[in-house]
């Protein structure tokens, strides 16, 4: 490992570190308007969601590492306390990074990028129409995290109105696989969050998992199966009963004891690969199973 203190770099060097390992980061394409109605339009990855009740979202126009000079997002958001954040998906991502330009503080950004402006609700500032979800929002504070180059400007957004495209709810949820959103990560990259990009994890949110603690030895101490593999094997809150891996021992893997009777060793480790590959395909159960029968 490099050891770096944090002081002795440049902020350059620094803001390149954070952004290039603390990814992805959701875009806030964040609308606001000054005190004379001229619209602004710019995105930030410094945000997140902080709290469901009150809805509370944040997000960070930073000062300019280069020239410490504030972005027109942080001006106006002292000057007239609302704002919107819109949702960035694949097909606006061009139009949005266009935002990103250093233009004058009187030109709308709306009209450079392409966008459709559409009225609020409940604030002055407009939505992006090409957006999916757009969260109208009161600026409830705004904290400064210092005055040099690189320092932080907290907005802290109340959200007062949720507005999302109706063919992307399904059950009454958000679809996550027809969203299509997009993250930023370090230098010019960005990232996806579509088709093999997505996969799912339980949450342990009622159930308590059996830990590591309780793997079995020969399993903890695999040499196939990896760390993260073995985080989804004790995630279960209790192994299958000995009839069950039985069972599955003659029905299911019958052909590969039989291939190996006479090779203990290379049997345990077929087994192992086998299991892998089960929880690669989210099949926990029937990778506990495979392990289990070897001692069975």
């Amino acid at each position: 490992m490099i050891s770096i203190d944090p002081k002795s770099i440049s902020v350059p060097e620094l803001h390149g570190h954070l952004l290039g390992a603390i990814g992805p980061r959701p875009i806030a394409f964040a609308s606001t308007v000054d005190e004379k109605g001229n619209h602004n339009l710019a995105p930030f990855s410094f945000f997140n969601v902080f709290s469901a009740n009150p809805p509370i979202l944040i997000f960070s126009p930073a000062r300019s590492g280069r020239n410490n000079t504030t972005k027109d997002t942080y001006e106006n958001a002292k000057k007239v306390p609302e704002c919107v954040i819109n949702v960035v998906t694949y097909d606006m991502v061009h139009q949005m990074s266009l935002t990103s330009s250093p233009y004058a503080s009187n030109v709308d950004e709306f009209v450079k990028a392409g966008f459709i402006p559409v009225p609020s609700e409940t604030v002055k500032p407009m939505r992006v129409k090409e957006s999916p979800v757009q969260f109208e929002c009161k600026i409830i504070e705004v904290k400064e995290l210092g005055k040099e180059g690189g320092a932080g400007n907290l907005i802290i957004c109340e959200v007062t109105r949720i507005h999302v495209r109706e063919d992307l709810m399904v059950n009454g949820k958000i679809d996550q696989t027809r969203i299509d959103l997009v993250a930023r990560m370090g230098a010019n990259w960005y990232c996806r969050a579509n088709g093999s990009a997505l996969f799912e994890v339980a949450k342990p949110l009622t159930t308590v998992g059996i830990g590591f603690d309780n793997l079995p030895p020969d399993i903890r101490k695999s040499k196939v199966l990896s760390g993260n593999d073995l985080g989804q094997l004790a995630n279960v809150e209790a192994l299958p009963n000995e009839t069950d891996v039985n069972d599955y021992k003659l029905i299911e893997l019958s052909e590969i004891f039989i291939k190996f009777e006479d090779d203990a060793a290379q049997l345990e480790r077929e087994l192992h690969q086998l299991a892998k590959q089960l929880l690669a395909e989210n099949k926990v159960e029937e990778a506990w199973l495979t392990l289990l029968s070897f001692n069975n």
